[in-house]
């Protein structure tokens, strides 16, 4: 990695930190500018603007990241009902990349950013139809290898899956516990079983 891109790398890493934490609207170029300790002129060298910054922060930082997390464990899943579970409890229980308090970066993203920015919109709307369709895909392998009940509808379980996650998690960081995911981890697992062939 060139001096180059590793600076533009640990201004990425670092605005994501603070915007993880604060909001990206409550985070400032300034704020950021003094936590990675660039020079203005550095920050404007590789983003034009903050929201330039933003959008490569959720291709570069979110999304390899979620790529690892919410798209590999389902991407060869012959049983999708123990997969989605696991995958699910991994996120919620067990991948340090996603804090407690702080909720899920894409999920927050989407609920401050893209009701009035379309660059934001485009790149998360990218991230969350890749993990719907892996999703789906899963579904649809389990109900052709007969694990999988065939009125089940790929695309609501999808749905189903991500909205919930994506809701016990404000649940929890509402709460600051961690109580709720097992209660909803519990539920998933009877949802899921009753896919089950």
């Amino acid at each position: 990695m060139t001096k180059a891109s590793n600076t533009r790398h640990t201004i990425l890493e670092k605005a994501f930190d603070l915007i993880y934490k604060k909001g990206y609207q409550a985070t400032s170029i300034d704020e950021i500018i003094a936590t990675t300790k660039v020079t203005k002129g550095a920050f404007y060298y590789h983003f034009k603007t903050k929201d330039d910054m933003g959008v490569a922060i959720i291709n570069e930082i979110v999304k390899p990241n979620m790529h690892d997390a919410f798209i590999t464990p389902l991407q060869d899943s012959s049983n999708p009902v123990q997969d989605i579970y696991l995958m699910t409890k991994s996120l919620l229980l067990e991948t340090p990349f996603l804090k407690l308090e702080y909720g899920c970066p894409a999920s927050n993203l989407s609920q401050e950013m893209t009701p009035w920015n379309s660059q934001f919109s485009e790149a998360l709307s990218v991230l969350v139809l890749e993990w719907q369709i892996t999703v789906e895909n899963s579904i649809k392998r389990g109900i052709e290898k007969g694990n999988i009940i065939n009125s089940a509808n790929p695309k609501q379980v999808a749905l189903f899956v991500i909205s919930g996650y994506w809701g016990i998690r404000n649940f929890g960081k509402v709460s600051n516990s961690t109580d709720c995911y097992h209660l909803y981890l519990e539920e998933l697992k009877l949802y899921l079983k009753n896919l089950s062939q």
